[in-house]
């Protein structure tokens, strides 16, 4: 039996459990729910000019670990596109550049390396070029329910994206 670089990586993914790889491609749209998807919906709508001042603090005081509100909407958290980078060499750049239709938002620091590792934790690959790692996104909708939520049972967050951009 002859064995492959690819054989001996898609085995050890298999051990590790990197059950979504076939999404990772950027051709399939990716699902996350629960903590996950409350924590990415929750550092992204701060930066969306589409959500209301009330919407967005519900979102906050969700991530926050208060179920606790009195708003009981879901609310619907979009984003058209998400690019962020880290240096490998300038191991001090940290940015984002989040989309909302014709609005570009720019973050950097601290912010940048929150939507940064919070991709990672959704699963979104990372992709290396000289100097820098990123990982991308595009049309990402998380539907945050308030209402679920208070149950305490892991429902109430659910995002769709695309891998990639």
């Amino acid at each position: 039996m002859k064995l492959t670089i690819s054989t001996c990586l898609a085995g050890a993914l298999l051990v590790a459990g990197a059950t979504h790889v076939v999404g990772a491609s950027g051709a399939t749209p990716s699902k996350i729910s629960g903590s996950t998807a409350l924590a990415l919906a929750g550092v992204i709508a701060p930066l969306s000019p589409t959500l209301s001042g009330a919407e967005k603090k519900a979102v906050a005081t969700l991530f926050a670990a208060n179920a606790d509100i009195s708003y009981k909407k879901p609310v619907v958290v979009t984003a058209d596109k998400i690019v962020c980078r880290t240096g490998n060499v300038d191991i001090t750049v940290r940015n984002c550049e989040v989309t909302f239709g014709k609005t570009v938002r720019n973050v950097n620091g601290p912010t940048a390396n929150e939507i940064y590792a919070t991709e990672a934790l959704a699963g979104i690959p990372p992709d290396g070029a000289a100097g820098s790692n990123f990982e991308s996104l595009s049309k990402l909708s998380c539907t945050i329910d308030p209402n679920a939520i208070r149950q305490k049972d892991g429902s109430g967050a659910d995002c769709t994206f695309q891998p990639g951009s």
